[in-house]
Order: C-alpha cells, then sequence, then structure tokens
C-alpha cells in the first residue's frame, strides 16, 4: 500500500508525471462540479423543493453559520473560498472508502497549494477592507522593524496549516497500512471508517484556521486605521 498519492505513477514520459494526486485532485474537482451543476439545475423557491436541494441548503446555512461565528463579520464575501476548501478536502478525504483512491490531501504538494491560497487571501480580503496603505501600516506598526516579524509569522500560519493536514491524512493511512498487516481485515475497517471522521474534521479545521487568519489581518488592519484616526483627533 502507498502512503502517499504521489508515489503512484500512471503515466510518466520524460518530464511529464500523471500520478495519483493529478488524477484524484482532478476527479474530486470534476465530482464537486458535476453535483453542484445537478443539484442546482432546478432549484426552486417553493414551500416544496427537492432533498437535494434542501441538502445543499443545510451545508450552505452550516457553513455561513461557521465562518460567521470564526470572523464575526458577513459570511458571504468568505463563503466562496472558505467553503470551497471544506468540501474539497471533506470530499477528498470521504472518497477513501473506495478501494484503489488514495485521498490527493495525503500529498504535501496538495496541502502546500491550498494553503497559499489561504496565504494570497490574507492580504486580498485585508487590502479589500482596509485599502492597499492601511493595510501595509498593519506590517509596520508600532515599529518598522516589525515588519520581517510580521511577514515569519505569515509563512508560519502557512507553513502549518499545510503540515498539519498533510500530518493528519498521511498518519491515518499509514496506520490503517499496518492494521492490514498485523489484524484481521474488521479492525482495520472500523479504523477506515475512523479515519473518515478525522478526514472531514480536518476539512474543518483546515477552512476554520484559514478563516480565523483571514479575519484575524482584516481586525489588525482596522485596529491600525482606528488607531491613527484616534491620535489624529
Amino acid at each position: 500500500m502507498e502512503i502517499s498519492p504521489d508515489n503512484i505513477i500512471f503515466y510518466q514520459s520524460g518530464w511529464i508525471i500523471l500520478n495519483a494526486t493529478i488524477v484524484f485532485t482532478w476527479l474530486v474537482m470534476v465530482l464537486l462540479v458535476g453535483i453542484s451543476c445537478w443539484v442546482t439545475r432546478q432549484l426552486s423557491v417553493k414551500p416544496t423543493i427537492s432533498h437535494w436541494q434542501n441538502g445543499l441548503e443545510m451545508i450552505v446555512s452550516t457553513i455561513n453559520h461557521q465562518i460567521q461565528e470564526a470572523s464575526q463579520q458577513e459570511p458571504r464575501q468568505f463563503l466562496p473560498l472558505v467553503g470551497t476548501l471544506f468540501l474539497f478536502i471533506a470530499t477528498a478525504n470521504i472518497l477513501t472508502i473506495f478501494p484503489g483512491y488514495q485521498s490527493p490531501a495525503g500529498s504535501l504538494s496538495t496541502t502546500v497549494a491550498l494553503a497559499l491560497f489561504v496565504l494570497v487571501a490574507i492580504p486580498w480580503f485585508g487590502i479589500r477592507s482596509s485599502g492597499l496603505k492601511g493595510y501595509i501600516k498593519g506590517y509596520i506598526e508600532p515599529s518598522p522593524f516589525m515588519l520581517p516579524f510580521q511577514i515569519i509569522s505569515e509563512i508560519s500560519r502557512t507553513v502549518s496549516l499545510a503540515v498539519r493536514l498533510f500530518g493528519n491524512v498521511m498518519s491515518g493511512s499509514f496506520l490503517v497500512a499496518i492494521l492490514l498487516l498485523i489484524v484481521p481485515l474488521f479492525i482495520p475497517a472500523a479504523m477506515q471508517l475512523f479515519g473518515l471522521v478525522i478526514g472531514v474534521i480536518q476539512a474543518y479545521v483546515f477552512a476554520i484556521l484559514a478563516m480565523v487568519y483571514i479575519a484575524s489581518g482584516m481586525q489588525v488592519q482596522q485596529s491600525s486605521q482606528t488607531h491613527h484616526t484616534g491620535v489624529q483627533e
């Protein structure tokens, strides 16, 4: 059993490598887009709605609620990013119930890519909220000497997001592989079920931490602007 999907090569020709990480990442994306198109093609506002639409509305409502709890802000602007992160990671981990499938989240390249989205989103939302000048001020206050430490802090949080998700998914696969060698089949099956729960929890933790980092970056810039306004008055 391969622990990382990076090690499963489906096709290779020169520098072109098609491994399980790429294949299963696209599989998850196609599956999510396909389900979304199918569920939303006949949305209704009538008193009677389909079970699929009801389920979709529950998912969106729950994600909105969690975003608002974590950020204390209007969740609509964050929903596309945070919701996509959660659904992608959760779906990627849930699909491990199918034999031969490996979660792309078990690849460090995938988790780093997801964490980089968060790293870019932090200044994106911060600049949208406070403007470029206000955002930069938040990095150099109370002293310009704080700039390197602020940058290191952002990078370290990004690394921790990537490593945490990768480590948890990989360790789950590693544990199941060991149990398959030393104990009867039903115990690894139970561990696989436990791993699915952990996989969904990891998706939740990743998405919420991303939201917390984005919200904290916005609040720092807003606090900086408030401080400057108070000093000027």
